[in-house]
């Protein structure tokens, strides 16, 4: 009987070991295990007690733990300073006119052509013609190059037209193909065929301005294709 209860000490003795050694390598601390203690039978008389052993608690080293790498917080970009450069206000028209360091832009004036004298057209005209007054001119760079000459003029019902124009062609002998006549020295510069032209001053024309020979060849001579007319 002595020698089985010897055999159970032993026997938890070992347990206990070996259980100590396979846990020592775990992470987390494991709790002391409480070994039973068996009862163990009485001595039989004159032989001594057999001896008791208290479990010694086995204890595993506290874990360590590697704390986690701290998380870089994100990447704020930099924020610019406000400007300090001073803001321009906008000067008004009065106060920029006063103030002689600002540069103004000439404007350019865009009135009337000036009037040749003694004439109802501007500088620009190559020839004027005044129907009121039924004269004409030749103007060369603002000034009379010829006239006044007297001229004939249409009628009511074939009135000569007002306003500016440009010569477009010229034939220095040229028929109506409408009234089948004879227009010598034809400066046409009007639609429907209005032309200064050689024609007799007793009756009125068909829109045309009619001028005397010498008058008519002058006209004719001077007056190139684009020149301005001006009948007023």
């Amino acid at each position: 009987m002595r020698r089985v209860a010897l055999g159970a000490v032993l026997a938890c003795v070992v347990s206990l070991v070996v259980v100590g050694i396979g846990t020592a390598d775990v992470p987390r601390a494991v709790p002391p295990r409480a070994v039973p203690v068996l009862p163990v039978a009485a001595a039989e008389p004159g032989l001594p007690a057999a001896p008791t052993t208290t479990p010694v608690p086995t204890t595993t080293p506290a874990s360590t733990t590697t704390a986690p790498a701290a998380v870089p917080s994100a990447r704020t970009e930099p924020v610019p300073a406000p400007s300090t450069a001073p803001v321009r206000e906008p000067v008004p028209a009065a106060t920029a006119a006063a103030d002689p360091t600002r540069a103004s832009i000439p404007v350019r004036a865009t009135g009337p052509a000036a009037l040749v004298p003694g004439t109802p057209c501007t500088v620009t005209a190559k020839a004027c013609a005044d129907l009121a007054a039924r004269t004409a001119w030749l103007i060369e760079d603002g000034v009379v190059r010829r006239g006044p000459v007297g001229i004939m003029i249409g009628d009511e019902i074939d009135p000569t037209p007002t306003g500016t124009f440009r010569v477009e062609w010229k034939a220095e002998a040229w028929t109506s193909r409408e009234y089948l006549t004879q227009m010598p020295y034809s400066v046409f510069f009007a639609e429907g065929g209005i032309a200064f032209h050689e024609g007799s001053q007793d009756s009125p024309s068909a829109g045309c301005i009619k001028l005397v020979r010498s008058d008519a060849m002058a006209w004719f001579e001077y007056l190139q294709v684009g020149d301005e007319v001006q009948v007023r």
